[in-house]
């Protein structure tokens, strides 16, 4: 799950995070009124007025202005407030901006990027800086890779003031900035821990001409599995963010994921999902989304998939993929014929189950009167799909 900026400053903060001043406004009056508080109690005059949504190149696609005095601010807050902002990450049809971030602009004399995250090949949490703030990671990685310290935490230890440390050294911090940035990011550290986030970034991280180290932006991303253990970081969830058909099937308890293709998927298991979609790629198909039914797949969570699977235009043939490991194949079978009754499906319907009481399932389906065809062997469900989208 993702957080907005305003909303990944105010939960860093909590764990003694420096970050640039700011708040959020849903209208242009509150930014006017929130710009009127900033001036009238820290004196400034100078305001960012930054777009909150859940992708990152904001500035060049137009969602973060400067804005001098009040006037200004009502001037550029109105002109970013419903606009539907395109970046590289929101896609060509762009997301809706619902609420600004009023913050006071920063003197910056230098730009950095730090970043924490799991590096599953080595098992352990790992810390990255840079010198190159406010320039995408991905980019200087690919360009400029040696440009990136990285630092390994051991999970037993944890993070030490060495660490800190060393990072800070490494991007020239010196003096009072030295003490700022390492507690800067022994703080983040924690912050990442305590939350179960998958990754907290700061980009950029800065180094005021006054000699402050401060965050002026920040994205965390949160851990799904773990959100259970934080009902105060869940409740920050913006389904607006989201697509719609995800958060539909989130409600039901499904794991969905769009795609640009056309033979819609539904699976039990994360890991047989893969590898339905691969197959039907190596068949000459297209998955139009991944949809995991999960291990208890019934009735209600069979007839919910194929509501959303039919949702999408693009879909012009289903395979359901089910092995029958926790939940019985005859089961399965059954939902499918209880589903497909309540959902029209006027597209072609491939159904493959193995394990438990399959040749039961199998059985099912052809006495159901459904216009279904079943398969046995993977490979031979995908082949079927193909042909029925050729036919």
């Amino acid at each position: 799950m993702k957080l907005h900026e305003y909303q990944a400053k105010d939960v860093l903060q909590r764990y003694g995070v420096a970050v640039q001043p700011g708040i959020v406004a849903y209208s242009v009056d509150e930014a006017v009124a929130a710009a009127e508080k900033m001036k009238a109690e820290r004196g400034i005059d100078l305001f960012v007025v930054k777009a909150q949504i859940h992708a990152g190149g904001r500035g060049k696609g137009g969602g973060v202005k400067l804005a001098r005095g009040v006037a200004e601010v009502r001037e550029k807050a109105n002109a970013i407030l419903g606009m539907m902002l395109k970046t590289h990450q929101t896609g060509p049809e762009g997301q809706k901006v619902r609420a600004v971030l009023i913050a006071e602009a920063s003197d910056i004399a230098k730009e950095f990027y730090l970043g924490i995250t799991l590096d599953r090949q080595r098992n352990q949490n790992v810390v990255m800086a840079s010198t190159e703030g406010g320039v995408e990671i991905e980019t200087v990685a690919e360009e400029h890779p040696e440009k990136i310290l990285k630092v390994w935490i051991d999970p037993v230890t944890g993070i030490q003031p060495f660490h800190a440390r060393r990072l800070a050294y490494s991007l020239g911090f010196e003096g009072e900035a030295l003490k700022q940035a390492v507690k800067f990011i022994l703080a983040l550290y924690k912050a990442y821990e305590e939350t179960d986030a998958a990754i907290a970034e700061i980009n950029p991280l800065v180094l005021t001409a006054q000699g402050d180290v401060i965050a002026v932006d920040a994205k965390i991303t949160f851990d799904s599995n773990a959100l259970y253990m934080h009902p105060d970081l869940a409740a920050l969830r913006d389904v607006h963010e989201e697509a719609p058909l995800e958060v539909e099937a989130s409600e039901h308890g499904l794991n969905y994921i769009k795609l640009d293709g056309n033979v819609g998927c539904m699976v039990n298991g994360a890991g047989l999902a893969m590898a339905t979609m691969d197959i039907i790629k190596l068949a000459g198909g297209e998955p139009a989304n991944f949809l995991d039914v999960g291990g208890g797949a019934n009735a209600q969570t069979v007839e919910a998939g194929f509501r959303i699977i039919l949702k999408d235009p693009n879909v012009k043939a289903i395979l359901v993929n089910i092995f029958g490991g926790i939940v019985r194949c005859d089961r399965v079978a059954n939902g499918v014929v209880e589903a497909a009754r309540k959902v029209e499906i006027r597209v072609p319907l491939i159904v493959r189950l193995q394990g438990t009481n399959a040749a039961e399932g199998q059985q099912i389906l052809k006495d159901s009167g459904l216009k279904v065809e079943t398969a046995i062997l993977l490979k031979e469900a995908a082949e079927k799909v193909t042909s029925a989208l050729a036919a």
